[in-house]
């Protein structure tokens, strides 16, 4: 990883350290969010730690398990991380989806947390 740039290396460790915390115990994944925090899935929109950590822990699934497919990272000018991923997850006993998830990271207090979380699966609608 010393090849990488700052902004690939902060963003593939945030991104590895959210789905292990989201596929072993989703109830820590409020430390990553803070007040401010705000949260699309799959178009609903859910602002602050507390209702997206509630949002995360209703989902009606009991097990699952995220496969990366493609991570990409860019810095902003205002020294935040955007970073996009793209991958598959299988929830329970359901087949197997694709899903899109962005998310912008911020460093406060020498800590670095997301800001913003926009989650898709990604199904079509052929019909």
């Amino acid at each position: 990883m010393g090849d990488k740039p700052i902004w690939e290396q902060i963003g593939s460790s945030f991104i590895q350290h959210y789905y292990q915390l989201f596929d072993n115990d989703g109830t820590q994944l409020g430390a990553i969010y803070i007040d401010a925090s705000c949260l699309t899935w799959e178009g609903q929109q859910f602002q602050g730690k507390a209702a997206i950590v509630e949002k995360l822990s209703s989902l009606p699934f009991q097990k699952i398990q995220h496969s990366i497919t493609a991570q990409d990272h860019q810095p902003t000018p205002d020294s935040c991380i955007i970073s996009m991923v793209v991958g598959q997850l299988k929830a329970d006993e359901d087949p197997i989806m694709g899903f899109h998830q962005m998310f912008l990271l911020k460093n406060i207090n020498d800590a670095w947390v997301c800001t913003n979380d926009m989650f898709r699966l990604a199904l079509h609608n052929f019909g």
